[in-house]
């Protein structure tokens, strides 16, 4: 090695140890791979779905937006569907005669010539005149459906593979060439359930083959669908916490404060830590909090929001203040340290919330 080279491998030394997760860019997998061969101890990478999860759990907590992550799929062998005319179908309502079993059966037999000698195209040809003379054979549309899928037609062999089922609704074949087209164009989870019914029906190496591709991926977008799904559930529940839980909740945004006023009752408590009579009505709120579950109680800093208390309608000028509001509109409001005022002011608008 020359000077130079010695030059920029001590700065990418320097760069790793510095942040190791340089090491997590797939293009250094072979550096990984041969730092182990000689006994080094290679960080593993941090899971990318549990970063995103933790992030994201985060961020539903103070926003209603859920933003997916990406999904690490194999995609290497998906293909871009054609956008080929669909191909010509048999008519099943034509009554087919032995003299037309024959003929579609030597059209089959000439479309296997063609296929063992990759003239696809041919073959084609060959299976549409038979599929025309015998339009309600499942076999002949499986058999077309896998040449389709020789040519990178995933479309026109799901279609074929689709008339297969129709005709016979336990057709290994059409199982298996729907699954195997399903596949090319990534519907994973799709072609996962084509292929076990596939290899229940009739197993084949091939189909035991795919499946092995296949199901990672399927996996992987499954528990991201189920990762997702449980954090809006948890983001609606949260939502609805205000209303069932009896707690006060803290406000920190006015976007925050926006969302909640869309609740049936809103009781707001402007508050600070360096108010003595807000540390006196403190406890006060939260009992009342307690014993209201269906008011929703905020509690907000005017200095840890301090956008939000001088906006209006609230224009705060003295704390401890309270709000009370009803799907957003005001009902009454009241400045000091007083409980008994402050419990007076909520029974008089109680009983027009337990109408709701």
């Amino acid at each position: 090695m020359d000077a130079n080279q010695v030059s920029e491998l001590r700065k990418f030394v320097q760069q790793l140890k510095s942040n190791p997760s340089f090491l997590d860019d797939p293009c250094l997998d072979f550096f990984k791979d041969y730092l182990r061969s000689l006994g080094a101890r290679v960080p593993k990478k941090e899971k990318s779905e549990d970063m995103a999860e933790a992030k994201t759990s985060f961020s539903a907590e103070h926003d209603d937006e859920i933003v997916e992550s990406d999904i690490e799929l194999d995609n290497s062998d998906v293909v871009e569907p054609e956008e080929d005319a669909p191909q010509l179908m048999g008519d099943p309502t034509v009554e087919v005669t032995d003299e037309n079993r024959d003929a579609a059966q030597s059209e089959k037999s000439k479309a296997l010539d063609a296929i063992s000698e990759g003239k696809f195209s041919e073959a084609i040809d060959h299976l549409t005149r038979a599929i025309v003379l015998n339009p309600t054979s499942a076999i002949l549309y499986a058999t077309r459906a896998g040449v389709f899928l020789k040519m990178k037609k995933p479309n026109a062999a799901i279609r074929d593979a689709d008339a297969a089922l129709q005709f016979k609704p336990d057709s290994a074949k059409g199982y298996k060439a729907r699954g195997l087209a399903r596949a090319m164009l990534g519907q994973w989870e799709e072609a996962a359930v084509d292929l076990h019914q596939a290899s229940k029906l009739d197993y084949e190496e091939e189909i035991g083959s795919m499946l092995k591709k296949v199901e990672p991926n399927a996996k992987r977008i499954g528990e991201h669908r189920r990762k997702y799904e449980r954090l809006r559930k948890q983001r609606e529940l949260r939502k609805a916490g205000a209303l069932k839980d009896g707690k006060v909740i803290s406000v920190e945004s006015g976007r925050e404060l926006e969302g909640k006023m869309k609740e049936r009752m809103v009781m707001v408590y402007f508050t600070a830590k360096w108010c003595g009579p807000c540390r006196y009505m403190g406890p006060v709120y939260t009992k009342m909090a307690a014993e209201n579950p269906r008011v929703a109680f905020l509690k907000v800093d005017i200095d840890e929001a301090t956008d939000v208390a001088a906006s209006s309608p609230w224009n705060i000028s003295a704390v401890p203040t309270f709000f009370l509001l009803k799907h957003g509109k005001l009902l009454d409001k009241f400045v000091g340290a007083d409980p008994t005022t402050l419990q007076r002011m909520l029974s008089l608008h109680s009983s027009s919330s337990d109408d709701d």
